[in-house]
């Protein structure tokens, strides 16, 4: 990881950065056009950060190089009557995980997502089947379940 960088545990204050962070961890193909910034305001994606740190279960971490943060882990449970994009069950949270651009590729997301999951027993995620990060997932433990966009690690 970056020489200098830190990680420590997110709070309720973070919530401001983990809204840019869910914006940076919704996955684009190559090739296709951004979306738009209002998109994170959408209920089913608002919903992975809004109100972040008042919940049970709400947990994370944040990296930050020179004072200034740079990524987040972070990990939320959703109920079964209302599930997230990679729901498995109510009692497995899901993890969202993003690093700003000109700080990726330096061991960063992998040392924030293995801090994180020493913390539970097991966790989910969505990944697009052509997203890079799937690679990171893999190499950590996480197992694609059927369907194929589902990731769980247990």
């Amino acid at each position: 990881m970056l020489p200098g960088a830190i990680v420590r545990a997110a709070t309720a204050l973070d919530e401001p950065f983990l809204w840019e962070m869910l914006y940076l961890a919704l996955f684009v193909p190559p090739g296709g056009a951004p979306l738009p910034a209002s998109v994170v305001r959408e209920p089913d994606i608002a919903r992975y950060v809004e109100g972040w740190g008042t919940r049970v279960g709400d947990s994370g971490l944040i990296a930050s190089v020179d004072g200034v943060a740079v990524g987040a882990a972070w990990l939320r449970c959703f109920p079964a009557s209302h599930p997230g994009y990679g729901f498995v069950d109510a009692r497995t949270p899901e993890l969202s995980v993003a690093v700003l651009p000109g700080h990726r590729g330096l061991g960063i997301g992998t040392r924030l997502v293995a801090e994180l999951l020493q913390s539970v027993d097991a966790v989910s995620l969505s990944c697009d089947p052509a997203n890079p990060a799937r690679r990171l997932y893999v190499r950590l433990g996480f197992k694609t379940l059927p369907g194929g966009r589902t990731m769980l690690r247990s």
